[in-house]
């Protein structure tokens, strides 16, 4: 009996915390340009660009692509202090989602880099949620070497390769 009531409570704050948030104005293409909150107050909300580059394309303001030193997954400072601005991005984007896709460079074998890649994923979604932003609103995938940036040799090209891209999702 408490387990059905506990349920019921839970059930019923999750109903009224998702009635908080209401729709408001659109920009005539389904995309949300404001929204009034549960306290009556109107937020502007940007845009969210659902491009499957994410945030490769550059064209994402405030979501930017995390890059790795050579067969590692440890964020270097430069790179963890760039997911900070990204779990702002989720905090002004409240509707969104991020698909966080880990890639490697082209050497190694494919089941390694596929391995090497969900490590990547997996350390951006850590981190992600330590800067606050709620594991619902992340999944990660592995490409490994599959879905290459820079297709070149050189130190430069395939360090462009050795990344953390995030594609927004509905």
């Amino acid at each position: 009996m408490k387990k059905i009531l506990l349920s019921l409570v839970i059930a019923s704050m999750l109903a009224g915390c998702a009635g908080a948030r209401k729709k408001g104005t659109t920009d005539g293409e389904g995309g949300v340009t404001s929204e009034t909150t549960g306290s009556g107050s109107i937020e502007s909300v940007a845009p969210v660009d659902f491009s499957t580059a994410g945030s490769d394309s550059g064209t994402i303001e405030g979501l930017q692509t995390v890059h790795f030193d050579y067969d590692s997954s440890t964020l270097s400072e430069t790179e963890s202090e760039k997911l900070a601005g990204n779990a702002k991005w989720l905090s002004n984007n409240v509707s969104a989602k991020l698909l966080i896709e880990g890639h490697c460079d082209q050497r190694g074998s494919t089941q390694y880099n596929l391995s090497l890649g969900e490590r990547r994923a997996n350390a951006v979604k850590s981190m992600l949620i330590k800067l606050g932003v709620k594991t619902n609103r992340l999944t990660t995938t592995s490409l490994g070497k599959e879905k290459l940036k820079a297709e070149g040799d050189s130190e430069a090209e395939m360090a462009q390769n050795r990344r953390a891209n995030f594609v927004p999702t509905k």
